[in-house]
């Protein structure tokens, strides 16, 4: 771009759908929309794969009825984000979805290893600013699981953080009392 060359402008949820109509981008295409710009997502190595995995499979033995567990698919925050969180726990039933994506969680996760900083800062944000009540990261560098509670909408930040380690466990509502390990969500380091 040369000097005094207006930056592009933002794209918009329904623009960034309709470049998959148009053909621009394929249904296949590893991409995000974060704040308006269309992002690529890194190929998953075997460790991220498996904590996918892992968390799914944990969510789904411990969460009720009314609600579904979603593995990679789009989430419509805002306007301007639709981002594919790992795992998200999303209201309702599936057919809830059949014409629509899902604009609201109840708890979202990503798995992180290269992506970790943009997880903590740009995603917690994108969360934190669409009052997503839980987010939690699978911190596959540090072999932790931080999570972060209370959004505050307007400055874009969850109020409480914590870090849980091997050992300790992982609560939210919507588990009805029970509890994840966070053992179950970790691979092993191989």
């Amino acid at each position: 771009m040369t000097p005094g060359t207006p930056a592009a402008a933002p794209y918009t949820a329904a623009r960034f759908f309709a470049l998959v109509d148009e053909g621009v981008l394929c249904p296949d295409d590893r991409v995000e929309l974060l704040e308006g710009v269309i992002v690529s997502m890194s190929p998953q190595n075997p460790r991220h794969a498996s904590a996918v995995r892992r968390v799914a499979e944990a969510l789904r033995t411990v969460v009720g009825e009314g609600v579904v567990v979603s593995v990679q698919l789009p989430l419509v925050v805002s306007e301007r984000s639709v981002p594919e969180p790992d795992v998200a726990i999303v209201p309702g039933v599936a057919p809830d979805y059949d014409t629509a994506h899902p604009t609201t969680a109840l708890l979202v996760v990503e798995v992180a290893d290269t992506s970790l900083m943009e997880d903590r800062l740009t995603k917690a944000a994108i969360y934190a600013a669409a009052g997503i009540p839980a987010y939690w990261i699978v911190n596959l560098r540090d072999d932790v699981v931080e999570t972060f509670g209370d959004p505050d909408t307007g400055t874009r930040r969850y109020g409480r953080q914590a870090r849980r380690g091997r050992g300790q466990r992982l609560e939210h509502p919507i588990f009805h009392g029970a509890t994840v390990a966070v053992d179950d969500v970790l691979p092993g380091r191989g």
